[in-house]
C-alpha cells in the first residue's frame, strides 16, 4: 500500500532514543516532522540547522521535530552503530533542539520510506494534528509547506494534492533513473580518479544520452570540458545551453542555476582561461535569476550555500559593496553561531568568511572562527559594470 498524503501515519518503532524524550505515539493537536537522515549523508547534515530553526520558530504552534537515524553504515552491530552515532551527535551537534531516534533493524524504513516510495534521504514526513500524513518530501520544502499545515489550510488545497501526485511520479522516475546511472558511475568514478578526462568524458556523454536532464551529469560534463580539458570550442556552447536550461527549470530552479554559476564563478576554481565577456554575460543572467527566486530580504533557505558564486560574480564585476552584502546575508542565514552544529560551521562558514576577508581586505570573524585575506583584487576588476 502506498503511503501518501491523507494516509494514517505509521507507528514509530525504533531501538533507542539518543536525544530527547521517547515518542511512543503522535499526540493530538501537535504537528510532527519525522526526518530520515544519516551522518554520512551530506544533504541530511546540511539540513539540520534548518530543522533546528523550524523547531525553534514553530515550537509554540505545536511543532515537534523527530530525527530518525535509520541508515547508519560501517558498523557491524547495532551497539557499535549506536555508539558511533551518539559520539557524532555529541561532537557535531551539542546544541541540537529536537529528538533523535536510532533504528538499526530497518523497521522504520519498511514502515515509512518504502511504502512512500522515498528512495533517498533526507526524507521529511509531516504528520498533521489528526495523526495523518500531510506532506512527504525534502526538508528544504518545509519553509513553504509547514506554515500552511500548521494553520490547517494545506491538506485541503489543490496545491497539496498536486504536489503529492508529482512526488509519487518523481520517486518512480528516480527509481528508474538509478537503474540507469549505476553502470555509468561504474565507468566514471575510476576514470575521474585516474584523471583520465577523455575516458570520463566518454562515460558522462554515454550517461547524458540516456538522461539528458540529470543535474550531476550536466555539471560533470561542463566541468570536464571547461576546466579539465579546457575545450572552449565544445565547452562554451554547452555552457550557454546549460545556463538557458537552468533558468527554464521549474523544479529546483535555484539549484540548477547555482550549479551553472559555480562553473563560472566558483572562487575555488581557476577561471582565467574562460572568455571574459561571455563569462560575465552568463554570470549576470544567472545571478539576477537566483536573487529573484531567493532575494536577500526574504526568508528563502540555503543562502549560505547559494550566495557564494553570486557574490563572487558581483565582486569580479566591480560591485564590491554588493558582494559584501550578499556574503553577510549568507552568514546570517546560517543562524545563531551558538546553536549551529560545528560541522556546518566548518563546511559552509569557512569559504564564506574567506570570501568576506578577500573582498574587504581585512580579517573576517564569525563566532570563534577567523580568517585572513588570501588574494588581491581581481585583475581588471572594474572592467564590467554591474
Amino acid at each position: 500500500m502506498v503511503l501518501q498524503m491523507e494516509s494514517p501515519a505509521p507507528l514509530i518503532k525504533v531501538e533507542d532514543w539518543l536525544r530527547g524524550e521517547p515518542l511512543t505515539n503522535f499526540q493530538p493537536d501537535k504537528v510532527y516532522i519525522v526526518e530520515f537522515w544519516a551522518t554520512w549523508c551530506g544533504p541530511c547534515v546540511a539540513a539540520m540547522p534548518h530543522l533546528m530553526q523550524l523547531q525553534e520558530k514553530y515550537k509554540d504552534s505545536g511543532l515537534e521535530v523527530v530525527g530518525v537515524a535509520a541508515d547508519e553504515e560501517h558498523a557491524p552491530t547495532a551497539v557499535e552503530a549506536r555508539t558511533k552515532l551518539d559520539a557524532w551527535l555529541t561532537e557535531k551537534c551539542s546544541n541540537l533542539n529536537y529528538r533523535i531516534a536510532f533504528d538499526y533493524t530497518g523497521e522504520m524504513n519498511k514502515l515509512w520510506r518504502e511504502p512512500s516510495l522515498s528512495v533517498g534521504i533526507p526524507a521529511s514526513f509531516v504528520v498533521d494534528r489528526d495523526g495523518h500524513i500531510a506532506f512527504i518530501g525534502h526538508p528544504m520544502q518545509l519553509d513553504e509547506v509547514l506554515p500552511k499545515v500548521l494553520n490547517g489550510s494545506w491538506r485541503t488545497s489543490d496545491e497539496a494534492k498536486a504536489a503529492d501526485k508529482e512526488r509519487i511520479a518523481s520517486h518512480q522516475r528516480t527509481a528508474r533513473e538509478q537503474s540507469l546511472t549505476k553502470p555509468i558511475y561504474a565507468k566514471l568514478r575510476p576514470a575521474m580518479e585516474a584523471r583520465d578526462w577523455t575516458a570520463a568524458l566518454a562515460a558522462i556523454e554515454e550517461g547524458l544520452a540516456l538522461m539528458p536532464d540529470n543535474i550531476e551529469f550536466r555539471r560533470t560534463h561542463a566541468n570536464l570540458l571547461l576546466h579539465k580539458l579546457r575545450d572552449m570550442r565544445a565547452g562554451l556552447p554547452l555552457m550557454r545551453q546549460l545556463v538557458e536550461d537552468a533558468i527554464d527549470k521549474k523544479f529546483e530552479a535555484v539549484s540548477w542555476m547555482v550549479m551553472a554559476l559555480n562553473q563560472l564563478f566558483d572562487p575555488a576554481m581557476e577561471n582565467s582561461h574562460l572568455p571574459r565577456a561571455e563569462r560575465f554575460a552568463m554570470g549576470d543572467k544567472l545571478s539576477e535569476q537566483i536573487l529573484t527566486l531567493n532575494p536577500p530580504q526574504g526568508d528563502g533557505p540555503l543562502k549560505f550555500r547559494w550566495y557564494l558564486p553570486v557574490a563572487q560574480y558581483y565582486y569580479e564585476s566591480g560591485n564590491k559593496d554588493r558582494a559584501i552584502e550578499l556574503i553577510e546575508v549568507a552568514l546570517k542565514s546560517l543562524g545563531d553561531p551558538e546553536t549551529m552544529p560545528d560541522h556546518i560551521k566548518q563546511h559552509y562558514l569557512s569559504p564564506l568568511l574567506q570570501a568576506l576577508a578577500n573582498y574587504t581586505g581585512e580579517n573576517a570573524c564569525y563566532a570563534d572562527l577567523c580568517v585572513v585575506p588570501q588574494n588581491k583584487a581581481p585583475e581588471n576588476q572594474t572592467a564590467v559594470a554591474s
